[in-house]
């Protein structure tokens, strides 16, 4: 983890040095990361339930041709 202090000049150089630092994030940590916010989110909205992480299955239909 960088631990350095940088100073901005603008809102747009702060937000685009953002961008970059997540870019170079390898997609497993960015995904990681996600479901932090998704299960703190789930937690900050509904305080009085357990919530578990756990995978949600996404259910799909796929329509084969005959032949």
């Amino acid at each position: 983890m960088d631990k350095t202090i940088r100073k901005y000049t603008n809102f747009e150089e702060m937000k685009a040095d953002e961008y970059r630092e997540w870019q170079a994030l390898p997609g497993y940590a960015r995904l990681h990361a996600a479901f932090e916010l998704s299960l703190a989110l789930y937690q900050a909205k509904e305080p009085t339930h357990d919530v578990q992480p756990r995978l949600q299955r996404t259910l799909v239909h796929l329509q084969r041709t005959q032949g």
